[in-house]
């Protein structure tokens, strides 16, 4: 029966699993990191990325694991408006896609030099 057929894995045994719609799972995980606080570049890369920048500037710079720590925060922070406002730039254009043309307008109309 129809009933019968749903119900019982395929003659392998083995039961396909569920697959969730396109987009549901993206949209999950964006519900996800908008609840959470945490940092979300790893800590020892970033380190490394503002030893590297900071190395062109001045040679044998220290730095205290608070000031990582906060640089951290800043840009992460920068990033998530950047992106945000970036957003809006494409769903203004009825797109649902970001594109680098809209970070450029982004970073333009908040005064930055791009």
């Amino acid at each position: 029966t129809k009933v019968a057929r749903k119900s019982a894995p395929a003659i392998g045994g083995v039961k396909n699993r569920h697959r969730f719609r396109p987009g549901i799972v993206a949209l999950r995980e964006i519900r996800k990191y908008q609840k959470s606080t945490e940092l979300l570049i790893r800590k020892l890369p970033f380190q490394r990325l503002v030893r590297d920048i900071a190395q062109d500037f001045k040679t044998d710079l220290r730095f205290q694991s608070s000031a990582v720590s906060a640089l951290q925060e800043a840009a992460e922070a920068y990033l998530v408006g950047l992106f945000e406002d970036t957003n809006r730039c494409a769903i203004h254009a009825k797109r649902v896609t970001i594109m680098p043309k809209d970070i450029q307008l982004t970073r333009r109309i908040c005064g930055e030099r791009a």
